[in-house]
């Protein structure tokens, strides 16, 4: 844990979910980690992240500027790392496209993934050994170091 608070990578669904949904889980452990941790990105993580956002799909859900705002918050308060090759070429995942969560937290030591893919959470145990520990959004706001702050 940081002096803000513990070092977090967070999947890209689970930014939009929180975005998407105000009250949900995915949306308080955003807000809990914007505010009170640090979110670890990569380039790779935060290219797919606006990437996803922009899409039409959700300009009548999110308004463009809470878009702009979300990015913005993250992107200023981000541990950024970059990935070495020796991590990168490690296959974790069934769907590739996922690797590169798991690889952000192995390059930054962050000890939490969240996610609600089930394709990483059935990695948590395979994992636990490098010292990272996948969760759900739901499941991480049960432990100390999510528990809510007013």
């Amino acid at each position: 844990m940081n002096a803000r608070g513990p070092s977090v990578v967070i999947d890209t669904n689970v930014w939009i979910s929180g975005i998407l949904v105000k009250s949900g889980a995915p949306a308080l452990l955003s807000r809990l980690v914007i505010r009170h941790g640090q979110p670890v990105l990569t380039v790779e993580t935060f290219t797919e992240l606006k990437q996803r956002l922009w899409l039409p799909k959700f300009d009548r859900y999110v308004t463009m500027e809470d878009r702009k705002q979300l990015l913005h918050d993250i992107d200023a308060l981000a541990f950024w790392v970059e990935v070495t090759q020796t991590i990168s070429a490690q296959a974790f995942c069934r769907d590739a496209e996922d690797d590169k969560f798991i690889h952000a937290a192995l390059a930054s030591g962050a000890e939490w993934l969240v996610t609600g893919d089930k394709d990483l959470l059935v990695l948590s145990e395979d994992l636990m050994s490098s010292g990272v520990r996948i969760i759900s959004p739901a499941d991480a706001l049960q432990l100390p170091e999510f528990s809510p702050r007013l």
